[in-house]
């Protein structure tokens, strides 16, 4: 694939980049999308039906087995090509952000520093009835663990349906959309409110870059779509972005 000379000089007077990805990126290092989790066992279950405040009341041990089981799932891949190159960018502007609904962290493992997650992470807990992030507990075998400092059953720190996007990642993320580049990356733009951040960017004078192998619901509002798998593709950006700026 050849970068659109166009977008090769907008990379090169970009002073602002701003990312947003979505499960495609981590499909491409084996993690399943949220209702491709639900295999074995599993399948069983509807993963909208386990992801919820009342499921997790109803069966706190249930829910919780389940995201555990996720997180292995999680442990055994790695990041790819792709996170790596978005990595990079955020080296190559003096303004950069990075926004994730993804879960897994791979972001993190990347070398990715200051990730925005709206969605929450897989491999952190938090308190259920506190809603407070917990790092340490004692492990004595109860399913799910109790919090240390209330008693309560410890929960993945995700964002479950019926629950609200946290609001220090949303602020975050509104303020990220202005910005010189936005690129939607491995995300079918259907999840709402997320899924409003890149038009959000559109209206706000971003030019917009959508890199996902195949059309979406947002790819005419695009400046520019790049068909193909951010693993292929986010790596020739990062190329093309640091010839501009050796060229600039």
């Amino acid at each position: 694939m050849t970068i659109p000379e166009p977008l090769i000089k907008r990379l090169q007077s970009a002073r602002s980049v701003t990312v947003f990805t979505g499960a495609g990126v981590s499909a491409e290092s084996g993690v399943p999308t949220f209702r491709d989790a639900q295999t074995g066992y599993w399948s069983k279950f509807r993963a909208d039906v386990l992801a919820t405040p009342r499921a997790f009341k109803r069966d706190p041990k249930l829910v919780w087995k389940w995201y555990n089981w996720r997180s292995k799932l999680v442990a055994a891949v790695q990041p790819n090509p792709g996170h790596f190159a978005i990595a990079q960018m955020e080296s190559l502007f003096s303004r950069f952000s990075l926004i994730t609904q993804n879960v897994d962290g791979l972001h993190q493992r990347a070398g990715s520093k200051n990730v925005v997650e709206l969605h929450g992470n897989l491999t952190k807990v938090k308190c259920f009835d506190e809603n407070t992030m917990v790092e340490r507990w004692n492990d004595d075998g109860q399913v799910p663990p109790k919090c240390p400092r209330c008693g309560g059953f410890l929960r993945p720190a995700v964002v479950w349906f019926e629950e609200e996007l946290p609001k220090a990642e949303w602020r975050k993320a509104v303020d990220a959309i202005e910005c010189d580049l936005f690129f939607t990356v491995g995300t079918s733009a259907l999840v709402f409110p997320a899924a409003a951040l890149p038009s959000e960017a559109a209206k706000m004078g971003s030019t917009v870059v959508e890199v996902n192998p195949t059309m979406t619901d947002f790819t005419e509002q695009a400046h520019f779509h790049l068909g193909g798998p951010s693993g292929e593709v986010m790596p020739l950006i990062v190329e093309a972005m640091k010839s501009a700026k050796t060229a600039g």
